[in-house]
């Protein structure tokens, strides 16, 4: 028997036989209770990293215990491979993108495997290839027969470098996510799906998903955004263009009296009827256009504004006029693309007031703020109604319902609930993504491609020497027969939102037929997903899409259910210190040299103190913060498996924090997984006699038994790994029994989901038949885990002075007895009889003297 527990040798050879013997392959037909378990997949960058490491060892944590204790486990892998990188790597490697994407899974996979996850590879699938996004193509389709799919020209984000469309989210302060280039506006033909007409649905929904973080709802809830406002129009003084009024919506009614302006979008048909008369204001509006439709881009941005001469008619007052802009800060695509200005209450207006001096006339205020004036910063805060005619001193709720009541009674507005959640924009102009599968005919319009002729495979022999989409410059792709009438017509060249493949793949895992996406019955069977990981990045679009999906694959007929997962956890981040050095010694007096980073492994201590390990140069050690390639504070997983094995990696992933928190990576950390996985091989590996019984020990397994469960279950794993830290120790400190052979076997069906390949190699030396993997949980004694001794406390006078071990239940009588019996109890009372004894069962002995 090896003194020391060899990962080395022992990981492969394990992950092997749970290869050979398909231990965690998934079967529909089994009568077991099911049981799905999924971490968000990955994305194939090429290497995995430990956010990937600490995910999915969660996830495999719970998908082992559950197979343990009698469900049948369905714990797939896949990959989330179309999208931009593969592409920017065509033309910056001069590699087809499937090539380089299929590298990088082979790769990622390798690694995976190291890690010993049980994942059913059988069910392995990958975006990119045609036996999945034609399935995904034949749902498209569906989705456009039953309405929910349309085309439309559309304000989107064009990133200029990258030849795409971006969604606002994809936006960061202004600039492409990917490329960095200053995003433009631009009109284009895109194609959308129906969300909004779940909107309702999916707000509603948050409310039955219990086992969802509140975070991660709120968040949904925000982005869906219901809210009850007055729609109405607005009269001009005088027609202009065609125009004799304004439509606006106004989410804050109750503030109209605060109005002093109204502006437009550049793309308004008003202010395109007045640009055809006005080159300024054509210029103005060509303007808006460079900037990008992403709000956070428009609330930050310089506010301008077109003065068009024209003034709104008050509703509420006739002689009352304001000017209306052309504004930069209003997007045709949302509500009316008009927007009633009220500066006080919103600091978008009230920035845009400023800038043209219009009046900042305040309309809620607090208690005692009637008067005072607005600065700086608008009020948002609750209140009553001041200077507002009927509406003073009413509350801000009671001042909506009023001006909304007067609005329909005088037949000049309309009350409306309204979401901020947007239609879904799909299309990307790009290659590596699925071709969205339709044709556009001169004489027909827009026709499906037939399902006999899906998919629509992309072409291999694509270029990527100039910039944009390479399925416009196919030609023998790109043109193609009508399938209606037969003439030359031409395939749609975007693509889909790689959103859109993340969207239903956890379906297809469960269910995996040639012929259709999915076979409801037996899809059915797993979903939803029991237990969904992922980082918290992810708790807007990818599950409000998927939420969409799964509602318009219910809407279709397709499945019975609306929500996707049942349970969702977000995992925190895995962190690391920042080091720093600068690229030259820098003379006193001298300009400070600009710093470069230092990755971990080119650091060392000499004399305490961190210099690089190549130069010499000294280390500056920055802040702890999320492992990233640009500051190369990352630890590579395949190194640290070389060094300590799999098992330790585990260990440390799941023990030094809690889960839903920030994990800092350390060289001690690691090294005391890596301890704790060599205490407990030799504890497996003891020798001991096998008689004998240690109540305590035996009382002591099941509580931790008990424990462990309901820390998996909810997913508490560093509280579990505590317990096992205990038990281990309670392990060490007992004499050789049954109990302790016993327990330590116990012992290693505990640990088997979190170190397995050590729990393999123990159970197999200490003679016991197959593979601890599918081995059952062990079973807990329900009296064992009742404490039958208690610790009672003896006072004097109302002060500890000692304590003692009794029988649970022990009548006053023999506690007092006892109490008197203790030797620093008979040095307090110094031999007298105490004046009166107070006894509260099971807790405490009081001695009055």
């Amino acid at each position: 028997m090896e003194k020391r527990f060899n990962p080395l040798a022992a990981d492969g050879r394990w992950q092997q036989a749970w290869d050979e013997a398909q231990a965690f392959r998934a079967d529909d037909h089994s009568p077991k209770p099911k049981c799905y378990v999924l971490e968000m997949f990955p994305y194939p960058s090429g290497r995995i990293h430990m956010g990937h490491v600490r995910n999915y060892t969660m996830g495999d944590v719970l998908a082992r215990y559950k197979r343990m204790t009698g469900h049948e486990v369905l714990h797939p892998m896949g990959w989330d491979a179309f999208g931009m990188p593969a592409e920017n790597a065509a033309m910056e490697k001069k590699v087809h993108p499937g090539d380089w994407t299929r590298a990088n899974i082979a790769a990622m996979k390798a690694q995976l495997k190291r890690l010993g996850f049980a994942l059913d590879w059988s069910r392995e699938l990958a975006t990119c290839e045609p036996d999945y996004y034609g399935h995904e193509q034949a749902l498209f389709l569906k989705m456009l027969e039953a309405g929910l799919v349309y085309r439309k020209e559309s304000e989107v984000n064009w990133d200029p470098v990258d030849m795409t469309v971006l969604a606002n989210e994809q936006v960061i302060d202004g600039r492409g996510w990917r490329s960095g280039a200053l995003v433009e506006r631009r009109k284009l033909a895109q194609w959308f799906l129906k969300i909004t007409d779940f909107a309702e649905d999916l707000l509603d929904g948050l409310d039955a998903l219990p086992d969802w973080p509140e975070k991660v709802k709120l968040m949904q809830a925000n982005w869906i955004g219901r809210s009850r406002g007055l729609r109405f129009g607005f009269k001009l003084d005088q027609a202009a263009a065609g125009h004799d009024g304004i439509d606006v919506y106004s989410t804050r009614p109750d503030t109209i009296f605060g109005a002093s302006f109204v502006a437009i979008a550049a793309d308004h048909p008003l202010a395109l009827a007045l640009a055809e008369q006005d080159s300024a204001l054509a210029a103005f509006a060509e303007e808006c256009r460079r900037t990008g439709t992403a709000a956070e881009e428009i609330e930050t941005a310089e506010k301008k504004g077109y003065d068009t001469g024209l003034n709104a008619v008050h509703p509420f007052d006739p002689e009352w006029k304001l000017p209306v802009f052309v504004a930069n800060f209003v997007l045709m695509g949302y509500g009316t693309g008009a927007v009633m200005g009220v500066p006080a209450h919103d600091q978008r207006d009230l920035d845009f007031a400023r800038k043209y001096m219009l009046p900042v006339p305040r309309v809620v205020a607090a208690e005692g703020e009637a008067d005072k004036p607005i600065h700086d910063e608008a009020y948002t805060g609750p209140g009553r109604l001041v200077n507002s005619h009927f509406l003073d001193g009413m509350s801000v709720d009671e001042a909506k319902a009023a001006v909304i009541a007067k609005a329909e009674d005088g037949g000049w507005g309309q009350g409306t609930t309204v979401f901020r959640l947007r239609d879904w924009g799909v299309s990307r102009q790009r290659y590596w993504g699925t071709p969205i599968p339709v044709i556009h005919c001169a004489d027909c319009g827009i026709v499906p491609v037939p399902a006999d002729q899906l998919p629509v495979v992309l072409p291999e022999d694509v270029s990527f020497d100039v910039p944009g989409n390479p399925l416009d410059r196919h030609p023998t792709w790109r043109d193609v027969s009508c399938p209606t009438c037969g003439a030359a017509a031409k395939r749609e060249t975007d693509t889909l939102d790689t959103f859109a493949d993340s969207s239903w793949y956890f379906v297809r895992f469960a269910s995996q037929p040639e012929d259709k996406p999915f076979d409801k019955a037996i899809a059915e069977q797993w979903l939803p997903v029991g237990q969904y990981i992922g980082g918290i990045e992810h708790a807007i679009l990818h599950l409000l899409y998927a939420r969409f999906w799964t509602r318009a694959l219910k809407h279709l007929g397709m499945l019975d259910f609306a929500e996707p997962f049942g349970g969702l956890f977000t995992q925190g981040m895995v962190t690391h210190e920042t080091y720093s050095a600068s690229h030259y010694d820098q003379p006193e007096g001298s300009e400070p040299a600009k710093l470069y980073w230092v990755a971990p492994e080119d650091v060392e201590y000499i004399d305490g103190k961190p210099v690089e390990r190549v130069s010499g140069r000294p280390i500056t050690v920055g802040r702890v913060e999320k492992m990233s390639k640009s500051k190369k504070n990352t630890v590579d997983p395949t190194a640290i498996i070389d060094q300590y094995g799999a098992d330790a990696a585990r260990w440390f992933m799941l023990s030094d924090s809690p889960p839903e928190r920030d994990l800092e990576w350390s060289e001690a950390g690691i090294e005391g997984a890596w301890r704790f996985v060599q205490r407990v091989w030799r504890l497996a590996t003891d020798r001991e006699p096998a008689a004998g019984e240690d109540k305590d020990l035996d009382r002591k397994l099941h509580k931790t038994i008990a424990g462990i469960a309901e820390d998996i279950e909810a997913l508490s794993f560093n509280k579990a790994v505590a317990k096992l830290y205990e038990l281990a120790n309670a392990l060490e400190k007992a004499q050789p029994s049954a109990s302790r052979t016993q327990a330590i076997d116990a012992m290693l069906l505990l640990v088997a989901p979190m170190i397995p390949h050590l729990a393999e190699e123990a159970w197999s030396a200490r003679g016991h038949e197959g593979l601890i993997a599918l081995a059952d949980w062990p079973k807990v004694d329900p009296a064992l885990l009742v404490d039958d001794e208690v610790t009672i406390a003896i006072q004097v006078n109302g002060k500890l002075r000692d304590t003692l071990t009794a029988p649970k239940g022990a009548d006053k009588a023999s506690l007092e007895a006892m109490a008197l019996e203790s030797e620093k109890i008979i040095a307090f009372l110094e031999g007298k009889a105490p004046k009166k004894v107070i006894v509260v069962p099971d807790r405490l002995v009081n001695l009055v003297a």
